[in-house]
């Protein structure tokens, strides 16, 4: 297997290096435990190149930074080491990929050190430990912005088309620590809230929910005082669609600021529904050259025929979603087909889709049920049911489980509103069921 391998998530404190703690890294021990236990599990991967995220390197507050150079060295003297300088050779092919693929979707990348550069501590504590398993590798340095965490998400998610593109086996090292304001002497001083978002970050990294982290509020992080957070979002976003077992090896925080150690072993690419994998064909060949797909195979689901929805989400919002709630082609292959297709360049609510969006989106299929009437709303269930509210030629339709929509009362409510249909008109009600694929 080639692109992504391997992903982790480490602390940068410099007392973990023995002879900078000199006897105070055996306070972090759990912390020095895993991250052994992390150079073991990446060394079983193999990696041919390693993408290191680094909070203290040279940065650039509106692009993402990205060594163009060569090659690099670092050391930490400055903090009382005598471990030697290190080298590390450049990866040119997959900086240069990372550049296409950023610059393709709109997403802007300075360089770091030009001619050279000197590796901060947030590179050169974590190497200390990971250049068992990876020496000789090449090592390429990336730091993040003050962009939108969305960005960044996006960013990562270049990283990962680029890994593909290369054709190496890559692992992502997110150097960056959690809150710095665990206790009243912490080194940023203490905010209650750091507990909150330290809880928060590895509750979710324990289960890869790349939502609630994206979602974090700003006030919240503000007031942890992390470094770490846009690296490891950088992460996730590398490791969209592939299929991952995260794991938390260890998480302390006993000078005040958070230390957590997470894993993130990857087994392969995520295989998307038959009707999903279409629906994304359809749209990337309509919008990057204007063909119409047409599907060598087809499962015997997709030659059935039902009405179908396609949904487009960009970073967790939507960004199209057009279907038809009765079929009207003769199989569901091209049902998808034309509502992928509409949902990317006819959702009046929103402009078409560029093609530059293309790596941001993420699809959804559903096959709906036939409609069935119902006597009234004792027979409707928000989560489980879909809603046709009908008067006379008019109508208005919403699919069920849908993200803010918690009550029946409120389904009609949309229904009517989308069909133009007033409060007091009196209304026909009707209910479906979906299987939705993503």
């Amino acid at each position: 297997m080639t692109g992504i391998v391997f992903g982790c998530s480490v602390p940068h404190p410099p007392l973990l290096v023995p002879d900078i703690g000199r006897g105070q890294e055996k306070l972090i021990s759990a912390t020095s435990q895993a991250m052994e236990k992390l150079t073991e599990k990446l060394a079983q991967c193999h990696p041919q190149t390693v993408l290191i995220i680094s909070p203290h390197g040279q940065y650039h507050s509106d692009a993402m930074g990205m060594l163009t150079a060569r090659s690099s060295t670092g050391d930490l003297i400055r903090w009382g080491s005598t471990e030697p300088q290190r080298h590390f050779d450049n990866n040119l092919e997959m900086v240069a990929a990372i550049e296409e693929e950023a610059k393709a979707v709109g997403i802007p990348i300075k360089p770091i050190g030009k001619k050279g550069y000197e590796l901060d501590h947030g590179v050169m504590v974590p190497m200390y430990f990971l250049l068992k398993s990876v020496k000789g590798v090449p090592l390429v340095p990336l730091t993040f912005s003050w962009l939108p965490l969305s960005v960044h998400f996006a960013f990562g998610k270049a990283m990962g088309r680029a890994a593909e593109r290369i054709r190496k086996r890559v692992a992502i090292v997110a150097s960056g620590d959690l809150s710095h304001r665990l206790l009243p002497d912490a080194p940023a001083g203490y905010d209650p809230m750091g507990k909150a978002f330290d809880e928060k970050m590895v509750a979710a990294l324990s289960q890869l929910d790349t939502q609630t982290i994206l979602d974090l509020d700003g006030e919240l992080i503000e007031r942890a005082g992390e470094c770490g957070l846009r690296s490891i979002v950088i992460l996730l976003g590398a490791l969209e669609g592939l299929e991952v077992k995260p794991e938390i090896l260890s998480y302390e925080g006993p000078f005040g600021v958070g230390y957590v150690v997470a894993t993130f072993e990857v087994g392969g690419k995520k295989e998307l529904h038959p009707l999903v994998k279409l629906a994304k064909e359809t749209v990337e060949s309509y919008i990057r050259e204007g063909k119409v797909v047409k599907p060598e195979e087809r499962t015997a689901e997709m030659k059935q025929r039902a009405g179908v929805f396609v949904s487009l989400k960009k970073h967790g919002e939507l960004r199209g979603c057009i279907g038809t709630f009765q079929p009207t082609k003769a199989n569901m292959a091209d049902e998808v087909i034309a509502n992928a297709i509409e949902s990317a360049t006819g959702d009046p609510r929103f402009l078409p889709v560029r093609a530059s969006e293309l790596g941001d989106l993420e699809y959804s299929v559903d096959v709906l049920t036939k409609p069935e009437p119902v006597a009234g709303i004792e027979q409707l269930d928000a989560r489980r049911y879909g809603v046709i509210v009908e008067c006379g030629f008019r109508r208005g339709l919403l699919l069920p489980d849908l993200e803010g929509v918690d009550s029946v009362e409120q389904q009609i409510e949309i229904c009517r509103a989308k069909g133009g249909i007033l409060p007091e008109e009196p209304i026909k009600l009707y209910r479906f069921e979906v299987k939705r694929y993503k």
